[in-house]
């Protein structure tokens, strides 16, 4: 059994999810979102994800993680700060030495309907199928299920290619 922590990184939203899987076998164990204080700083929003996702992994023991890919957007400052929350998770992640897997919106969407550019519908009804015990109440929270769900999807494809 490997257990996954998927991230949807976000300075306002953070998206997490826990799922275990085993061959094609895959169970949702949690998910939630993370939301740092707007009225913090950007310092401390920044230590709030990396701390909540700290005690995610102590929580929750993940063997791996996959975390989506930042994409520069049309405000570069909104593409920066991105990235800064970003950074504090794969930071919280990698100071405990779980490996990191990090992956495109568009192989995320093709690992989960086979379509690279697939809607948030279509998604959300694969989530549906694959982890019928999920119910995110956010969008955050179901993107990081899907990413979660994405990295079980393509490793077991490496698997299955070897």
């Amino acid at each position: 059994m490997t257990r996954i922590l998927g991230i949807d990184p976000g300075l306002l939203h953070t998206g997490w999810a826990v799922i275990d899987t085993a061959g094609s076998s895959r169970k949702y164990v949690a998910s939630g979102v993370i939301l740092p204080k707007t009225s913090g700083t950007l310092p401390e929003r920044l230590a709030i994800i990396f701390r909540e996702v700290s005690k995610l992994i102590d929580t929750f023991s993940p063997d791996v993680c996959s975390i989506e890919i930042t994409f520069v957007n049309k405000n570069p400052r909104t593409t920066l700060i991105l990235g800064h929350a970003r950074a504090a998770a794969i930071v919280a992640v990698s100071t405990r030495d779980i490996p990191i897997y990090e992956y495109e919106p568009n192989k995320i969407k093709k690992a989960l309907t086979g379509a690279g550019h697939a809607d948030k519908d279509a998604i959300d009804k694969m989530v549906k199928i694959l982890l019928p015990a999920a119910n995110p109440k956010t969008a955050d929270e179901a993107d990081a299920i899907a990413i979660a769900l994405a990295h079980a999807n393509m490793s077991a494809l490496e698997r299955f290619i070897k």
